[in-house]
C-alpha cells in the first residue's frame, strides 16, 4: 500500500481539522460525543490516508479494506473522514449532525451514509461483526482466489466494547479460527460515563487476549504520533496466522485543558470556553466553527484518485481472472445460482416429520447451486437441522470451510452472521433453540435495521420440546420477534412449507427467522398443492370451507394440522370452517387489502390456534387457543395436551365463538 504524499505540518493541520469538527458538530447539536473522536483524530487519519485499501467514489468496491467503528458513539469521527476523504458527505451533513433526516445520525447506520460498514452503537456488536467479516473475506478468498479478494478488516473498540460480553464471545472465536485478517485497534482511554474504568473494570485485557489467541501489541503512548500509528497497524498487517490487538494509551478530549482524562469528555458537548480554549491550544481560528482549509480538504481529497487506482487494478484483475461469474455474483448478492430452487425437495402427504429435519434436508439438497452458503449453530448443530452433509468444518487449515461450528456463543454468533452478510460473498445460516435467541437479540436487531441477509433456523419452537420444560420452552418469543421491524418472522405449518420457506428465505433481501418444530408434525396433503403459491405471501387459505362460511381456523406451525382436524369435525356437527396457515406475519402485512380481506374476512368469527403467546393475535383472530403462561415438564404430548393444544379444545373454543358470534 502507498501512503499518501506526506507533508507532516499538513498532516498535523488536518489531524486538528478533524479535532475542530469533533467539538464543533456536537456542540451545535447540544449533544454528542467530541472527547473519543478528539483523541483518536490521529489514528483514523494514519487508517484514512496511510492504511486502507478504499475508494470513496465507490464504497461497495468488493476488495476494498473494511473499517468499523465499534464505539459507535464517536461517530462524528467517522463522518468527519467521509467528508474529508470524499465520500459524498458535505460540510452541512456535519452541521446537521444528530438531526432528523440528516445523513449524521447520533451513531452511524449502515444503508443511511455512505462508507458506513455496519451499523454501530450498542457496544460489543460493532467488534462482533468484525469477526464475521474477517471470515467471510477468508471464505471468499480461498473460494474466488486471493487475485479478487485480499483485504483486511480493521476494527477500533473501546473499554465498553470490551466490557460487554459479546466481546468475550467473539474474540474467543475469532481466535478460535485464526483470523489473521481481523486487527482491532482498542481504544485504553481509562474512562466510561460513570467516571474511571477502575470503578468496575480491572481485567487484564492484554492476557485476556492472548489467552485467546491473539497477537496483542500494547503501544502505550503513542495516540497523537502518526508513524507510530502507521507502525503498528503495518506490523498487525504482517500478522497471517491469528487476529491481532493493538492496545492504544489515549487520552479522551485531548488536547481540551479542562476535561482531559475526564468522564464529562465523554457524552458531553464541550463548552463554547473550553472550545475557544482548546482551538487555540491547535492553532485553530477559536471564532469559526467547522473550519476546514482547502489545503486540508485538498489532501485529504487524494485518497479519490488513489482509491480509483486500486478499484481499477482490481477490476482489471477479476476480468482478467477465471472466476467463475454466475458463482461470484450469486455469492456476493447471497442468493443462489439461477434456476437452484428446482433442487429443493417435496415431501409425501402423511408422514411424520418435524421441521427441523425438512430444513435440513432443504439445505443439503441446494447448497451446491447456493455459493456463498456458510452454515453453523451454536454447539446445536444436528438439533437446529444445519449439519451440511460432507461439508469441511471452517478452520484455519480449511478457510473455506461451509460448517462453522460457533460454539456456545449465540451472541458472538449472531453479530458474526450480521458481519457476514454485510461484507458480502457469504450467506449466514446459524441455528439455536428458539428459546436461546433471547440470547442473540441485539444482534437480530442490528441485522433487520442493516437489512442484512442471514437466516436462523431456530428450533425447539415451542411446549412441544416437552420434558425439559419452561426453561427451554419459548412462549413469548413469536410475539416479541413479531414486533421487531425488518425482520421476517416464518413458522411453517410441515415440511412442504418449510421448503417453500427456505425458497423465500434464500431470495430475501433482509434477515429471515425460521421458526421450527424439535417434534414430528404431519406433513399434509394440502400443503403440497398451495403452500408454493401461498406461503410467501406469508398466509392462504390451506383448505376451503365445504360450505357457507360460518368460522375460519388460522394457525402456524406445528398447530396448523389441529386447526385441520377440528375442520373435519365440525363439519360433522354441522359447522362450516375455513382453514388458514398463516406461517409469516411480515409477509401477509405486505400483501394488499383485497388479498388479505380475501384470506381472513373481517365479518367472519376467526379463531386462532398457536402454541405461544396470544399477544398481537388480536389483530387477525377474535378468540385465541393460546399460551399465556411459562410450559411445563412432561412428555411433548402431554404437555401441549395439558395446556389444550388438542382437536377436542380447539373444536370447543370454535363452537364457543360461534355461539357469541350469534348473540
Amino acid at each position: 500500500m502507498v501512503s499518501t504524499l506526506q507533508d507532516p505540518a499538513l498532516e498535523q493541520l488536518g489531524v486538528n481539522v478533524i479535532r475542530g469538527l469533533a467539538m464543533d458538530a456536537p456542540a451545535k447539536a447540544g449533544s454528542g460525543h467530541s472527547g473519543t473522536a478528539m483523541a483518536l483524530a490521529p489514528l483514523a487519519h494514519v487508517l484514512f490516508t496511510r492504511i486502507m485499501r478504499h475508494d470513496p467514489t465507490d464504497p461497495a468496491w468488493p476488495d476494498r479494506d473494511r473499517f468499523i467503528l465499534s464505539n459507535g458513539h464517536a461517530s462524528i469521527l467517522l463522518y468527519s473522514l467521509l467528508y474529508l476523504t470524499g465520500y459524498g458527505l458535505t460540510l452541512d451533513d456535519l452541521k446537521a449532525f444528530r438531526t432528523v433526516g440528516s445523513r449524521t445520525p447520533g451513531h452511524p447506520e449502515r444503508r443511511h451514509t455512505p462508507g458506513v460498514e455496519v451499523t454501530t452503537g450498542p457496544l460489543g456488536q460493532g467488534f462482533g461483526d468484525a469477526v464475521g467479516m474477517a471470515v467471510a473475506e477468508r471464505f471468499v478468498r480461498d473460494r474466488f482466489g486471493p487475485e479478487v479478494c485480499d483485504h483486511y478488516t480493521f476494527v477500533i473498540c473501546g473499554d465498553g466494547c470490551l466490557e460487554e460480553g459479546i466481546s468475550h464471545e467473539a474474540a474467543s472465536l475469532a481466535g478460535h479460527l485464526g483470523l489473521g485478517r481481523l486487527i482491532a485497534v482498542y481504544d485504553d482511554n481509562h474512562i466510561t460515563i460513570d467516571g474511571p474504568t477502575e470503578l468496575a473494570y480491572t481485567d487484564d485485557v492484554l492476557g485476556r487476549f492472548a489467552a485467546y489467541g491473539w497477537d496483542v501489541d500494547p503501544i502505550g503512548e503513542v495516540a497523537n504520533d502518526l508513524d507510530r500509528l502507521e507502525a503498528a497497524l503495518r506490523r498487525a498487517m504482517g500478522v497471517a496466522d491469528r487476529p491481532s490487538l493493538i492496545v492504544l494509551r489515549s487520552h479522551i478530549g485531548w488536547p481540551a485543558p479542562d476535561i482531559v482524562d475526564t468522564k464529562e469528555a465523554h457524552g458531553t458537548p464541550l463548552s463554547a470556553e473550553e472550545i475557544h480554549k482548546t482551538k487555540e491550544i491547535l492553532g485553530l481560528p477559536v471564532d469559526e466553527s467547522f473550519w476546514v482549509p482547502d489545503a486540508v480538504l485538498d489532501f485529504y481529497r487524494r485518497c479519490v484518485g488513489r482509491g480509483e487506482a486500486l478499484r481499477q487494478a482490481w477490476q482489471a484483475r477479476f476480468d482478467s481472472s477465471d472466476v467463475d461469474r454466475a458463482a461470484w455474483d450469486a455469492a456476493w448478492s447471497g442468493h443462489a445460482l439461477e434456476g437452484w430452487a428446482s433442487a429443493i425437495p417435496r415431501f409425501e402427504a402423511g408422514q411424520q416429520l418435524a421441521t427441523r429435519r425438512a430444513i435440513n434436508a432443504c439445505i443439503n439438497a441446494t447448497a451446491p447451486a447456493i455459493p456463498g452458503l456458510l452454515v453453523g449453530a451454536a454447539d446445536l448443530t444436528e438439533n437446529t437441522g444445519v449439519a451440511l452433509e460432507g461439508a469441511e468444518r471452517q478452520s484455519r487449515q480449511h478457510p473455506g470451510g461451509r460448517q462453522l461450528h460457533y460454539g456456545i456463543r449465540e451472541h458472538g454468533m449472531g453479530a458474526a452472521m450480521t458481519g457476514m452478510a454485510l461484507h458480502g460473498g457469504v450467506l449466514p445460516v446459524g441455528g439455536t433453540f428458539f428459546t436461546f435467541s433471547d440470547y442473540m437479540r441485539p444482534a437480530v436487531r442490528l441485522a433487520a435495521m442493516s437489512g442484512a441477509h442471514v437466516i436462523y433456523s431456530w428450533t425447539h419452537d415451542s411446549i412441544g420440546v416437552g420434558e425439559d420444560g419452561p426453561t427451554h420452552e419459548p412462549v413469548e418469543h413469536l410475539a416479541s420477534l413479531r414486533a421487531m421491524p425488518g425482520l421476517a418472522v416464518v413458522r411453517p405449518a410441515d415440511a412442504n412449507e418449510c421448503a417453500q420457506a427456505w425458497r423465500c428465505a434464500v431470495e430475501a433481501d433482509g434477515p429471515v427467522a425460521m421458526i421450527l418444530s424439535r417434534q414430528s408434525i404431519p406433513v399434509l396433503a394440502e400443503t403440497a398443492a398451495v403452500a408454493a403459491q401461498g406461503l410467501p405471501r406469508g398466509g392462504y387459505v390451506l383448505r376451503a370451507e365445504p360450505g357457507p362460511l360460518e368460522l375460519v381456523l388460522v394457525g402456524t406451525g406445528s398447530e396448523v394440522h389441529l386447526c385441520l382436524e377440528a375442520a373435519d369435525q365440525l363439519a360433522t356437527q354441522g359447522h362450516s370452517a375455513r382453514v388458514v396457515s398463516l406461517p409469516c406475519w411480515e409477509w401477509f402485512e405486505a400483501q394488499d387489502d383485497e388479498y388479505r380481506g380475501s384470506v381472513l374476512p373481517g365479518d367472519v368469527p376467526t379463531l386462532s390456534v398457536e402454541a405461544g403467546s396470544s399477544f398481537g393475535w388480536d389483530r387477525y383472530a377474535d378468540a385465541s387457543v393460546a399460551i399465556d403462561t411459562y410450559g411445563a415438564s412432561g412428555p411433548s404430548a402431554a404437555v401441549l395436551a395439558h395446556f389444550g393444544f388438542t382437536v377436542e379444545h380447539v373444536v370447543a373454543a370454535a363452537l364457543e365463538l360461534v355461539g357469541r358470534s350469534r348473540r
